[in-house]
């Protein structure tokens, strides 16, 4: 039996900083922006590139589209199922 759905995308979470940040955001443009790499995220939590950092906790990860204008700080959960974005620059 073939499997119709895609693999399992990651969920989004937000810390307490990247959430306020996101009720600043009043622009569609720019949400419509968010929006587009938090799907990217979702479905391929290594998209981002690693920043350098120490190996006492999660590993910091970064995404910029450069297209949109968007710069995303997150790490990915030891079970890879969750993305938790620290940071979000629109």
């Amino acid at each position: 039996m073939s499997n119709q759905h895609g693999p399992r995308r990651a969920r989004i979470a937000f810390s307490d900083s990247a959430a306020k940040q996101l009720e600043t955001i009043t622009s569609e443009a720019e949400l419509h922006a968010l929006d587009r790499a938090l799907v990217v995220l979702s479905v391929d939590p290594d998209a981002g590139t690693p920043i350098p950092g120490t190996a006492t906790g999660p590993q910091l990860r970064q995404y910029i589209d450069d297209i949109e204008h968007v710069r995303v700080l997150y790490f990915v959960t030891a079970l890879r199922t969750v993305v938790v974005v620290a940071y979000i620059e629109v």
